[in-house]
C-alpha cells in the first residue's frame, strides 16, 4: 500500500495550496486512525444524509398538528435541500476540479477514491448537509442547532475519508445554506397553499390541520 505524501502538497490548479495541505493531514488522520474510527467515519459520512431526511420526516409529523405556516416551512426543508444539491452539481459539472485522493498522487484513503468523472468541487454532501440544517434551524431551533452540529461533522467526514479538499466541504456549506436563507420567503407563499389543501381529505391526511 502506498504512503500519503509527506511535505508540500503538489500544486493543482484551482486548488489553494493551504487547503491541500490541510487535506493531505487530515487523510493522513483519517488512514492512521484505529480501524473502528475508519470504519465509522466511512459509514457515517453517507448516512448523514439519511440522518437529515430523516429530521425533514419528523419536522413534518411535528408540523401537523402546527399552523399552516409551520407546515410550509417543513415541506419546504426537502425542497431547499435538492436546489442546493442540484446547485452544487451544476458548479461541479462546469469547474471539473479532480478528487484530491488522485490530484496529490494517488493518496491512500479510507474510503475508495470516486471514479474520474466524478468532480470535487463543491461537495454535494456539504451542500445537502448546510441546506437542511439550516432548513431546519428555521423550523426548530433546538433541532437547528443539532442538526448545524451534525452538518459541520459531516463535512469534516469528507476530508477524514479522503474524498474532499477542505475548501471543497467549506463551499458547500455554504452554497446549502445561503439557498436555504429563502426558506422563510418561500415558506410565505406557500403556507396559503397549505391552508387550503388542509381542507380536502387527503390534504388534511398529508399536511394535518383537521
Amino acid at each position: 500500500m502506498e504512503q500519503l505524501p509527506a511535505g508540500a502538497a503538489i500544486p493543482v490548479d484551482d486548488v489553494p495550496d493551504v487547503s491541500a495541505e490541510w487535506y493531505l493531514d487530515i487523510a493522513r488522520l483519517g488512514v492512521t486512525s484505529p480501524e473502528p474510527v475508519q470504519v465509522f467515519g466511512a459509514f457515517f459520512t453517507d448516512a448523514v444524509l439519511v440522518l437529515f431526511a430523516l429530521g425533514s420526516l419528523l419536522l413534518w409529523w411535528r408540523a401537523r398538528r402546527g399552523s399552516a405556516a409551520a407546515m410550509a416551512r417543513a415541506v419546504l426543508v426537502p425542497v431547499v435541500t435538492v436546489v442546493a444539491y442540484v446547485i452544487s452539481e451544476t458548479v461541479k459539472v462546469g469547474w471539473q476540479v479532480d478528487r484530491p485522493c488522485r490530484a496529490l498522487g494517488e493518496v491512500v484513503t479510507v474510503v475508495a477514491c470516486p471514479v474520474v468523472g466524478d468532480w470535487s468541487f463543491p461537495s454535494n454532501h456539504a451542500a445537502i448537509a448546510g441546506a437542511a440544517a439550516v432548513g431546519i434551524a428555521w423550523c426548530s431551533g433546538r433541532l437547528g442547532v443539532l442538526a448545524g452540529a451534525v452538518a459541520v461533522a459531516a463535512a469534516f467526514s469528507r476530508v477524514f475519508v479522503g474524498a474532499h479538499y477542505p475548501h471543497d466541504v467549506a463551499a458547500g456549506l455554504l452554497c446549502g445554506a445561503v439557498v436555504a436563507l429563502g426558506l422563510p420567503v418561500g415558506a410565505r407563499a406557500v403556507a396559503p397553499v397549505v391552508a387550503r389543501l388542509r381542507q380536502h381529505t387527503v390534504g388534511g391526511v398529508l399536511l394535518g390541520g383537521r
